[in-house]
């Protein structure tokens, strides 16, 4: 009953990542973001991530997979989700507003040096686009992964990897392929496994 619509969503997932593939925009933003990421790790620095929804489990995620460990055991290292404390969210979005939740949090974690990524599908997510400014105004680096518009991101980025789709879901999918190319490379960098 569902056969064709399954094959056909397949399909359409590995169009997107063909694209992706044929990108050399995106291949070499990738490759920027990790020579950034193991410089700033290397300095001492931190990862921040921010995302809504679907981007929001997809930031959490790649913190967990610098966090805890991605191939191999090595020791962790210092990247978080910036909702994960439900507390802090709810009260700045109750006592200031919802656009200033990653805003707030950057100011009080981000430094000079430190790494912002911010996720959204769209790129004009308002709390996003806040937290990048934020970032870039504390001298933070901001990683925006968005669809292909690049939306209001565009302008608040220092590495931009907007995957050339506007569908929500494949863009997501596409995320977490390029996040968890990232993850690996900057793994084997800071930790070569013998």
């Amino acid at each position: 009953m569902y056969e064709s619509t399954i094959k056909a969503l397949i399909s359409d997932g590995i169009a997107t990542k063909q694209a992706l593939l044929a990108d050399q925009h995106i291949i070499s933003a990738t490759e920027q973001a990790v020579e950034v990421c193991v410089a700033t790790f290397r300095a001492g620095g931190k990862i921040l991530f921010c995302g809504n929804g679907g981007s929001a489990a997809d930031a959490q995620h790649l913190a967990a997979e610098l966090s805890g460990r991605f191939y191999y055991d090595r020791p962790p290292l210092y990247a978080e989700a910036l909702h994960v404390n439900t507390s802090f969210l709810t009260a700045v979005a109750n006592d200031y507003n919802y656009e200033a939740v990653f805003a707030r949090m950057v100011q009080a974690a981000g430094k000079p040096g430190d790494i912002l990524f911010a996720l959204s599908t769209s790129g004009n997510s308002p709390n996003i686009v806040a937290a990048a400014q934020t970032a870039l105004q504390a001298g933070m680096t901001v990683v925006a992964m968005t669809g292909a518009s690049g939306g209001r991101l565009r302008e608040y980025s220092s590495i931009m990897l907007n995957v050339p789709s506007a569908d929500t879901p494949r863009i997501q999918e596409c995320h977490m392929l390029l996040g968890h190319i990232i993850c690996e490379l900057v793994e084997k960098a800071l930790f070569p496994h013998q």
